[in-house]
């Protein structure tokens, strides 16, 4: 039975290059969106499972990684939720949302995934990796709950990282520092933009990383941006 790889957080770009490369090496694709009716056509393409769910409703979650068939061994969050403008003005309510769904829902996934690739066979068990941003290193002016959604998505893989890399699962939050080119984006100029089929790539390096050198932490910049 083929492996699985669980992306939660579907959309058209970098979860889209995701699921397309994981389904060319042969994993068995369980993909996780809040409106999956966009995501048939990928589907389709790709052989994958579509789960409509929020990635903050933790029975939903739970659920469907007891139903993945075979062993999970590979789970990737990649949702995040904003509320931009003056830290004097921001609705608590939405505060609270975009915590939700950048940290709660990094940990709810995060958990349960690990729960299962415990019971894999195998000195490797599997992989987690969490789609980070810049705002896990710095925090920028009108934007305080994004900066903390990721400051506490990086804590919980660092945390998960000492904890579990022992024991044969490898996490790894990846800095995505830079904007990716989605489909209808204009570039200032080549390559300014993070190449999504790329980032997808590196994603799969870091599953197949020796566990000799794990990597817990990685950045991904364009060439021409400023550190």
């Amino acid at each position: 039975m083929s492996e699985a790889c669980l992306i939660v957080g579907v959309g058209d770009g970098l979860s889209a290059s995701l699921a397309r490369l994981f389904a060319a090496e042969g994993y068995a694709l369980y993909l996780v969106a809040r409106d999956t009716d966009k995501l048939e056509n990928l589907a389709k393409d790709t052989g994958a499972s579509l789960f409509k769910a929020d990635a903050t409703d933790v029975d939903a979650i739970r659920s469907i990684i007891a139903a993945i068939e075979g062993p999970l061994t590979v789970a990737i969050y990649n949702p995040s939720a904003r509320s931009r403008g003056p830290i004097t003005d921001l609705d608590p309510d939405d505060v609270r949302r975009s915590l939700d769904v950048t940290a709660f829902g990094s940990f709810v996934t995060a958990q349960a995934a690990a729960q299962r690739m415990l019971d894999n066979d195998g000195a490797v068990k599997g992989t987690i990796l969490f789609t980070g941003a810049s705002a896990g290193v710095k925090g920028f002016p009108q934007s305080a709950p994004f900066a903390m959604g990721k400051f506490a998505q990086r804590g919980l893989a660092q945390s998960m990282s000492r904890e579990l890399h022992p024991k044969g699962i490898h996490i790894a939050w990846v800095n995505i520092d830079g904007a990716i080119r989605n489909p209808g984006t204009t570039e200032s100029r080549p390559d300014a933009m993070l190449n999504p089929d790329a980032i997808a790539r590196t994603y799969l390096e870091l599953v197949r990383q020796d566990r000799s050198t794990w990597s817990n932490e990685l950045a991904l910049r364009p060439w021409v941006e400023g550190f």
